[in-house]
């Protein structure tokens, strides 16, 4: 029986420790996205979001707003915008992005585009790409607050000195705890790792969608 109990506690103490992992963690990924991390850097970047027919959806145009203010009060002459496109859409996110944002005045020398992305780490995989090629790896990242801590997160791994500025007023209880899954995940094994599993799983539920 003794090789049993021992057995039960070491299994308690793992649930302990894995539970007081996950709720600091959260709040972390609460307290992140409530940090307006706004300085002085060489670019803004900002992380993509759906978009419709070439307009940005509320969740978009709230974060190439927030850039727009940024760019506004001289925080970075340059605003990176990111995102790909899904099958059937005319336009990426990042070009409904710079074109949102030339209409409110931005030139469009000041912008920079990256079109292949289709999560958060291949976009901020190409973005890096692009900073570094011009020696300019000081940023400022938006996106909503609840995301904070994940892409500051993968900033790091990519070589990028980051800070982050997200929007307000939103996420629900929701996303903050799927975020707070994905963050002490991705500590454990990585981030890119993260996407690849991820993806995994996305392709086999579209497989089982398929041949219902």
């Amino acid at each position: 029986m003794r090789p049993l109990r021992w057995g039960v506690r070491a299994g308690l103490v793992l649930v302990a420790a894995l539970a007081a992992y996950l709720a600091v963690t959260f709040v972390q990924v609460v307290q992140a996205g409530r940090h307006d991390g706004a300085r002085s850097a060489d670019a803004i970047v900002v992380l993509g979001a759906a978009q419709y027919d070439c307009s940005p959806s509320p969740v978009l145009q709230r974060r190439l707003d927030h850039a727009l203010d940024l760019y506004g009060q001289g925080y970075a002459p340059v605003i990176v915008v990111t995102g790909g496109k899904r099958a059937g859409d005319r336009c990426t996110e990042a070009e409904t992005g710079a074109e949102y944002l030339m209409g409110e005045g931005v030139p469009s020398d000041a912008l920079l585009l990256e079109t292949g992305g289709t999560n958060t780490w291949e976009s901020l995989v190409a973005a890096a790409g692009l900073l570094h090629e011009r020696d300019e790896t000081d940023v400022v990242l938006v996106t909503d607050g609840y995301h904070a801590l994940r892409v500051d997160a993968i900033a790091e791994e990519l070589g990028l000195r980051a800070s982050v500025s997200p929007t307000r007023g939103s996420g629900s209880m929701g996303h903050y705890l799927e975020e707070t899954g994905a963050v002490a995940v991705g500590r454990i094994i990585g981030f890119e790792r993260l996407v690849d599993i991820d993806d995994q799983v996305v392709q086999r539920f579209r497989r089982q969608q398929g041949s219902g």
